[in-house]
This record gives structure tokens, sequence and C-alpha cells, in this order.
């Protein structure tokens, strides 16, 4: 059965570039990103892991373990990293797990056998404190995945799991929120002593939390 929004994301023990990885033990206390690769030595691929590279500040920022995947060995991902420095500009800071045997690309349903029926689909996980999916992206092989986009999920389900709002569409950082329906005007009192535009009883907009 395909992995559910809110669902325990299975433990598994898999060798990486940064040594035996066991996965609840390894990401215990942090939000973790874990995102899949088809096979090594790909272009897309290359371009994304250098891109994460750059962006490891801000994950690290945020309490964020990012992790890669793919189905080829160590030895291939050794070569790969080598490659992914020369052409991006920056070094693989992060662990890439070596699948080889598929047993996390089958526990996690990543390999979809109407696009391949061996290699894993680009798949992103965001898993939380608890071990909890909280979003999952599949994306075509041809169509680079956008970081920024994970950062700014990840900046809205911290925001949300912390205060009574949800964020709005294309919503960034320090932009307006929404009061969410559970919580009545007389509550809302207390929680937004500021007050909010009510556009609707239902839609009630207030400055971002601190």
């Amino acid at each position: 059965m395909a992995l559910q929004l809110g669902d325990i994301v299975p433990d598994f023990t898999q060798a990486s570039t940064e040594g035996p990885i066991q996965f609840h033990a390894w990401g215990e206390g942090s939000w973790v990103v874990l995102f899949s690769h088809p096979k090594d030595f790909t272009p897309v691929c290359t371009t994304e892991l250098g891109t994460v590279a750059k962006l490891k500040p801000e994950f690290d920022k945020r309490g964020v373990k990012v992790v890669g995947l793919s189905v080829d060995g160590l030895e291939n991902h050794g070569g790969w990293a080598a490659d992914i420095e020369e052409t991006q500009g920056a070094k693989l800071n992060f662990p890439l797990i070596a699948d080889t045997d598929r047993s996390v690309s089958s526990l996690y349903g990543m390999i979809h056998p109407n696009a391949s029926d061996t290699l894993t689909v680009r798949s992103v996980y965001i898993i939380d404190p608890n071990k909890k999916l909280r979003l999952t992206l599949t994306y075509p092989a041809s169509t680079g995945r956008n970081f920024d986009e994970i950062l700014r999920v990840i900046d809205s389900l911290q925001l949300t799991d912390g205060h009574k709002v949800a964020t709005p569409a294309n919503w960034q950082q320090g932009g307006d929120v929404i009061i969410v329906p559970s919580v009545s005007n007389e509550a809302a009192k207390d929680l937004f002593p500021n007050g909010w535009d009510e556009q609707k009883p239902y839609l009630r907009v207030v400055p971002q939390p601190a």
C-alpha cells in the first residue's frame, strides 16, 4: 500500500556515502527531506544534487536533514559526486543512499511500473520529527525539482504546526496567513489580539505570527 500523508514512514538500514544509515535513528528529532534519483550520472539529477548542496545551510537553519537516494552502488556514487562538484561548483555535503537491492525504493513506492519497472521515480518526501510523512511530490524525468518550493513548504509546515493558521496560495515567509476555521472568533481574539481582516466568515487574514 502506498505511503499516505500522516503515516509513520518505514525504517530501513542502507549503505550511503557517509556510512550506513539507520533511517529512524539518523533522523531522530529532526525534519527530514528524502529525495530519490533513478540512477547515477543522469543530467537533471546532477543539477539537483548540486542545488541541494548549495542550499544545505538553508535546510540546516530550519533543522532539516537532507538525504538523497539512487539505485546505483557506492562506487558509482563517488564518481558522480566528483562530477557534481566539477560541473555544479558544489561538493556533496549530505548522504547519498546506495539502494542497490531496491529495498528502500520498494518500501517507499518509488518504482512506478508504467514509468519504469526497475528505476525509481524522482520523488520527494518531507518527514517531520515524529517520523510522519507530511508531503510527497513525484516529478517526471524531464523536469528538475524546485527546492526553493521544498523550503517554502517546510516553512509553512513549521509555522502552521506552531500556530492555528494556514498559509494561502503562493505564500512566502513573512506574508499574511489565514486563521484556521476550527478557531472561533472568540478564541481568535485571544490568539490574535490585534484583530484580523475578515474577508468572509471562513476567510480571516492576519499577519504572520512571530
